[in-house]
């Protein structure tokens, strides 16, 4: 492994935010919230109709054919690989292949060799996983390290976040790896996602919850400094009270459909939301719009979903309240929770260059320095 470069080779300057796999835009309207620049790589058509008419900026390709290269000013890296192969509802062979995947992390530590591997795997999305160390690896090896690094993906690919930090570490990273709810972050959605954040030659602190976790059928707990978790009814304008009926089986019966009440949060928004059932006062209701269900993930009311398979593209996304928090911490800064309220509420076209009050204090020092 190369020598550790000095701290002195990182870029300066605004941070510039390069998002692999962006999808429709979660992390990217996060960052736009804080000030930061940003350029997505997607590959999917649908996803680039709707970043296109959000205005992000977008290069459409295959991550796998890019390097860090092509965006020289980009200073923070994330990335949220697609999940299908990982998910609970998905196919399961990526979780099958974890401990394979775990081997090939180490194995690009080493710089050796792993295409005719990645080849051998039974879905090669399950592999797309490594491609946020690769585009690490070859920034390190350049001279010039990415300042942070932010990873998000399903609670299953934890321990390939945990192997990929261990060599970040080596690297001279600060790393700290976690599950988060994002209903514990004002989401109006029950969503875990197992997140990486590294920033070099610094410590990692993850932000702390700012609402209080939702158990089904259990009183919130009064906790200081944390709001109760957002419920449908205080996120949507629906007038009367409802029940969401999902449109699949939990535990592997197809009759046992999960409901949620408008007095609690969704459960996690998938790519089929639009076909949940909605019923209230004995009759059925109009399920939720484009527009709703990406409010249920924190997106503006008013951001301009296009393309095809819009339901997917919101299914897919992080939400962008919770990435907001996450990417806060990715560069050493706090939000205000009360002044993100706001800002979720406010049109994209107002909210898109940035809220000035929204970053707080840094919250982090360098590892030379009393923690």
């Amino acid at each position: 492994m190369p020598a550790i470069v000095p701290a002195a080779t990182v870029k300066p300057g605004t941070p510039e935010v390069i998002d692999l796999f962006a999808g429709p835009g979660g992390l990217d309207v996060a960052a736009h919230w804080l000030g930061l620049t940003t350029t997505g790589v997607e590959f999917d058509d649908n996803a680039c109709a709707t970043r296109a008419s959000a205005g992000l900026m977008t290069k459409q390709s295959d991550v796998r054919d890019l390097v860090p290269g092509h965006f020289p000013g980009a200073s923070i890296l994330a990335g949220g690989p697609p999940c299908q192969t990982y998910t609970v509802a998905g196919t399961g062979s990526g979780r099958r292949s974890i401990n394979l995947v775990m081997e090939l992390v180490r194995k690009m530590a080493r710089d050796a060799d792993i295409e005719k591997t990645l080849a051998t795997l039974e879905d090669e999305r399950t592999g797309l996983v490594l491609q946020p160390l690769r585009w690490a690896l070859a920034a390190y090896e350049s001279k010039n390290p990415y300042e942070s690094i932010v990873l998000e993906q399903v609670p299953a690919v934890l321990p390939i976040w945990n192997a990929i930090g261990d060599v970040l570490d080596k690297l001279g990273y600060g790393v700290e790896t976690k599950i988060l709810k994002s209903e514990q972050f004002g989401v109006p959605q029950t969503r875990r996602r197992a997140f990486l954040i590294a920033r070099w030659q610094t410590n990692v602190v993850f932000p702390e919850p700012t609402h209080a976790a939702y158990r089904k059928g259990v009183k919130p707990a009064v906790e200081p400094m944390r709001a109760r978790w957002v419920a449908m009814e205080d996120a949507l304008d629906r007038k009367t009270a409802f029940t969401v009926v999902s449109n699949y089986g939990s535990g592997g019966d197809p009759k046992n459909r999960g409901q949620r009440t408008s007095n609690e949060p969704a459960a996690t928004i998938t790519g089929k939301v639009t076909r949940n059932r909605i019923t209230g006062h004995g009759q059925t209701l109009s399920r939720f719009t484009p527009s709703e269900a990406g409010i249920l993930q924190t997106f503006p009311a008013d951001y301009p979903w296009s393309g095809k398979d819009v339901g997917q593209q919101i299914g897919n996304a992080v939400p962008p309240r919770l990435a907001a928090h996450v990417l806060a911490a990715a560069i050493g800064r706090r939000l205000s929770s009360s002044r993100l309220d706001e800002v979720v509420k406010m049109k994209w076209t107002d909210s898109r260059n940035g809220i000035a009050d929204l970053v707080l204090d840094d919250r982090y020092r360098s590892k030379t320095q009393d923690f």
